[in-house]
């Protein structure tokens, strides 16, 4: 069983490898969000959907995925997008919405920091939501 595993291993990295280096002009850049759709409060053990938006500067930034980080009840989120540099783009500024699923596996309050930008300092702005767990 050990040695298919192995060879099943294997051959998922041979085959994942490409040689073909056209896919490599894109970079990743975290972009502000601008609204946010939250309830007013969870209930314990039930799942939400979160909704927030955020402005896409054209056609070559892509969604790719939720910044997303942890501590006790807080959660701290941003947009992750790639960019693709080798693509004719629209320049077109368009309000893109994206959503994930949130589970509530605690009581107390949740506080949710999505990250707005930065200001003039450099200082990141984040729009503040607490949300109750009420039972």
């Amino acid at each position: 069983m050990r040695k298919f595993i192995a060879l099943c291993v294997l051959f998922v990295s041979l085959a994942s490898c490409s040689l073909d280096d056209s896919n490599s002009n894109f970079y990743y850049e975290i972009l502000p969000i601008e609204s946010v759709v939250i309830p007013d409060e969870f209930t314990l053990g039930e799942t939400y959907e979160i909704k927030v938006s955020y402005l896409r500067p054209s056609s070559c930034y892509i969604f790719n995925d939720f910044y997303y980080q942890s501590n006790l009840n807080q959660r701290t989120i941003a947009i992750v997008t790639t960019v693709y540099e080798d693509i004719s783009c629209t320049q077109a500024v368009e309000l893109v919405e994206v959503s994930f699923n949130f589970i509530v596996n605690n009581t107390g309050t949740y506080v949710f920091k999505f990250w707005q930008g930065e200001d003039e300092s450099g200082n990141d702005m984040y729009y503040i939501v607490e949300v109750p767990v009420v039972e």
